[in-house]
């Protein structure tokens, strides 16, 4: 008998890997079950949708970098290190998770159009959970590295992080995540 567990998982990988390197609109339900040497029936039995999908794929990646995250924060021994530790979550994250295109949750709000004002989308609320809790964390550490203004600071920071999140698909510039680090070190140093 297959292993529920594994057979879900099987799905989230096979997704992962088509949506994040081919695209999420181009990619169907068909291929995603295909990949993971499952049936349609089997990956709707077990996610009801590609939206479901998609939102664990999401969840489970956000999951995934949270780890990478807390462990950089915790080897942190400064306030300004903690500001400095998304980017060697970065590093690490991307070691362990091996090849993919790009940031997935940045690739899903590229190709799906924002939901209206009011209206429910289980996508972009862990889209948007993200982005809270990138800006939630860098404005503490700010506030903790007696940083003027926090919430400006973290914004600042949070364009350098998207920053290296967009050269590294584009390649460009060469050593994003060292040279956004670099960056953010001058700028809390100006603090």
């Amino acid at each position: 008998m297959a292993n529920p567990t594994r057979t879900r998982d099987r799905i989230l990988d096979a997704g992962e890997g088509l949506f994040f390197q081919e695209g999420i609109a181009t990619t169907g339900v068909d291929r995603v079950a295909a990949s993971a040497g499952v049936s349609i029936v089997t990956l709707y039995k077990h996610f009801g949708s590609k939206d479901n999908l998609l939102r664990e794929i999401l969840a489970r990646r956000l999951a995934e970098w949270t780890v990478h995250w807390d462990a950089a924060i915790a080897a942190a021994d400064t306030p300004q290190g903690r500001l400095l530790a998304i980017f060697d979550a970065v590093e690490s994250f991307r070691a362990a998770a091996g090849a993919t295109q790009w940031c997935c949750f940045l690739a899903t709000a590229s190709e799906r159009p924002a939901p209206e004002p009011g209206s429910a989308d289980s996508v972009f609320d862990l889209i948007r959970q993200d982005t809270d809790i990138v800006t939630q964390r860098l404005s503490a550490f700010a506030r903790e590295a007696a940083c003027p203004d926090p919430d400006a600071g973290a914004a600042t920071l949070l364009l350098l992080y998207n920053g290296v999140l967009s050269s590294l698909l584009r390649g460009a510039p060469a050593q994003p995540v060292a040279r956004a680090r670099a960056a953010a070190g001058q700028l809390i140093a100006a603090w």
